[in-house]
């Protein structure tokens, strides 16, 4: 597989999962990572998988989503700059799932 990333800047949180759910079900992507800013009003879902699938998802996500992104792109095969970046991003969002387990 050629990996490849795709985000998507939405605000509020329930846009986000809709558009997260939208991604996942429109192609064989799956959740790289995520982040909340500005107490969640501001929220970036990344997914992975190869460069059509995820162009695919982003492009209706974008279209269908309940609310419009504030912006959304794809990185096919990324820089290892850009996999490091999103690999921090889920090793926080691991870890405070772990900890909500503890």
């Amino acid at each position: 597989m050629n990996k490849s990333y795709g985000f998507i800047e939405i605000t509020g949180v329930v846009a986000a999962i809709d558009a997260l759910d939208i991604m996942c079900k429109t192609a064989d992507v799956q959740l790289a990572s995520w982040e909340r800013k500005l107490g969640g009003r501001l929220v970036t879902i990344i997914v992975e998988g190869d460069v059509a699938a995820v162009t695919e998802a982003v492009e209706t996500a974008a279209a269908k989503a309940i609310k419009k992104p504030v912006s959304y792109a794809v990185i096919a095969r990324p820089h290892e700059e850009i996999v490091k970046i999103v690999e921090l991003s889920a090793s926080r969002w691991k870890k405070s799932e772990a900890q909500g387990d503890e």
